[in-house]
Formats: C-alpha cells, structure tokens, sequence
C-alpha cells in the first residue's frame, strides 16, 4: 500500500453530518462529488475533483437503509481505485450485518463475512470502524482492520455527570452475557462494579430478563452496551434493575439504531437519559423521545484519520 500525497474524504449519503465534522476537526473540506440514483434504482457515483496518488478516506456508516449505504460504498471504493487512489480506507462508523458473525442454527449464512469479501473486493485497502458487535468480524477482512472504541467517550461523560470521587451508588450493568467483557472495561476505566442480565431470548428482537447477576439495590445504574436496535432488551433489563431496588436508570451505547418501535418503548421505560454516539444519525424527529443525548465521534475518527496518513500507531487512542 503506497502512501498517498495528501488525504482526501468522500462521504456517501448515510451520514453527511458527520463526514463534514470530521472534516472540520482535521482542517479539510468534504471532495466534491455526487451519490444520487438513476431512475429505476441503480446507484450513480460522480468525482468531480481528482484523486490520483491520494490517500482517500469513504465515510459511510452502513445504517437503514443499509443495503443502499452498502452498495454506494462499494461503488464509492470502485470509483476511487479506477481513479488511480494511492490508497483507500473505508471508515465505516456503524458497520452493518456485524450480528451475523456465525452459524446460530444450521443452514445460516454468516453475512459479516459475505460483506468482509465484499468491501476487500471492491479495492479497499484498509477499514476503519468503531466497536464491531463482534471483535472476531476483524478476522473476516485479509485487510488491515482499526476497531475503535467509544468506550473514551462514555467514561469522560459520565466522570463529568457523575464526578470521580463518590461513585460508592454507581454501578455498570451488561444488559446480557455477550456485553460483559466491554462493560467490565468500562467499569474498570470507571472505577466501578459490574452487574450481569441474565435473560433468554425466545424469537429474534425478543427477550425475556431471567435474572440480575450482582446487587444493584439503591444504586444508580448505567447500561452499557455496543448498539440499541428495537430497545427490547434495554428497557426490559431496565424494569427489572428497577423491580430490584435501582434508583436511577441511566444508559449508554455506541450505536443508536432505533428501528421498529424503539423510541416508543424509550420513552415509557424508567430510563433517566440514554446516551449515543453520532456514528448514526438520529431520524426521530420532533417526535423522538427527550431522553436520548448524542456525543460527537467525529474527534475520535479525525485523528485516526491522520494517524493512518502519517502512518503511527492508533494505539494511544485506546487508553
């Protein structure tokens, strides 16, 4: 992979904001360029600007409508490979298809690998991504993958929300078994113990809590998990903290999806505040609930951006 002679970002359509604040953390402005879709359908792509010998960055989160964000992405990564790119990273914020990672019965497909291909094919030369629903997705790609964490984020928040020193009524709750191990490096960064939902899916976008593993009576509890879908498993882990003696109920995740009925049950939940990251934009509205808050990653992603160009290690920005 030859490094580029400048840095040049392209942002697709699922997240126009975001690409532009990137952008205006490192000092740059978006390429000019056009995403648009003929009439029956079929994606167009259109550089107006040159990107011979650039190191060219696609900002695109594969949110709803995820198989379109997908394929402009691909198109996006072809475009810039016939232009004669030096380089191409594809910083995917949210990466979609990321609960697909294996064989949950028999005769499934395992469609993070399917999409790894995809990309890799298509001519990227590296991926850039933030808290994969499944670390193992980085094994997937036969290119360089930088996984990101927004645990950072959360932990600045909530040490300004809660204060560092009398955190003694604070606790972290994984809201199921497959959260633990990045709720316990939150806890561990936070300083505070952990609490384990125990619940027992019965049919896809469906739980039933069965179980709170730890003692959570009086506490505040902060929820920390990787993405909110339909909020299901959220908010009914919620109730039962409450039904459990829990105080306040505060949440936080990386990725807001927040499709079907999630908003709805938001805000009928004892959730005090639910906080994301802007890796996808928020599509409520006017009629979205008050309850939920975003922090900007654009920071985070703009100097790993630059880290990757001058070619030094991301690792600092895990600490």
């Amino acid at each position: 992979m030859a490094h580029g002679r400048d840095i040049k970002i392209i942002s697709g359509n699922s997240n126009i904001s975001f690409a532009e604040s990137v952008c205006q953390n490192i000092g740059l402005r978006i390429c000019n360029s056009s995403v648009t879709t003929f009439s029956d359908g079929e994606i167009s792509v259109s550089l107006f600007e040159s990107v011979r010998g650039s190191d060219v960055f696609i900002i695109q989160s594969t949110c709803s409508p995820i198989n379109d964000h997908l394929m402009e992405m691909l198109i996006m990564v072809d475009a810039c490979k016939r232009a004669s790119a030096s380089r191409i990273t594809v910083v995917i914020p949210y990466f979609g298809y990321a609960r697909q990672d294996r064989k949950a019965k028999s005769r499934d497909p395992i469609s993070a690998k399917l999409v790894a291909n995809l990309i890799t094919s298509a001519g990227a030369d590296r991926v850039l991504t933030m808290d994969l629903h499944a670390s193992q997705i980085q094994g997937f790609f036969d290119i360089p993958v930088d996984n990101l964490h927004g645990t950072p984020l959360f932990t600045d928040y909530y040490h300004k929300k809660f204060g560092t020193d009398n955190l003694s009524d604070v606790i972290v709750v994984s809201p199921d078994i497959g959260s633990v191990s990045r709720s316990r490096a939150f806890a561990l960064k936070m300083g505070l113990g952990l609490a384990i939902v125990d619940k027992r899916r019965e049919k896809a976008n469906q739980a039933e809590v069965m179980n709170i593993i730890g003692d959570v009576e009086g506490k505040r509890v902060i929820l920390f998990d990787d993405m909110v879908d339909t909020a299901g498993s959220l908010c009914e882990a919620a109730n039962a903290l409450v039904e459990l003696g829990a105080t306040e109920i505060y949440a936080c995740a990386s990725h807001g999806v927040l499709s079907g009925a999630a908003l709805e049950r938001i805000g009928n939940s004892p959730i005090t505040e639910l906080v994301f990251t802007d890796t996808i934009p928020y599509r409520g509205g006017d009629g979205g609930t008050k309850k939920i808050k975003y922090l900007t990653a654009a920071p985070l992603f703009a100097e790993a951006i630059k880290r990757i160009f001058e070619e030094v290690p991301l690792s600092t920005l895990f600490r």
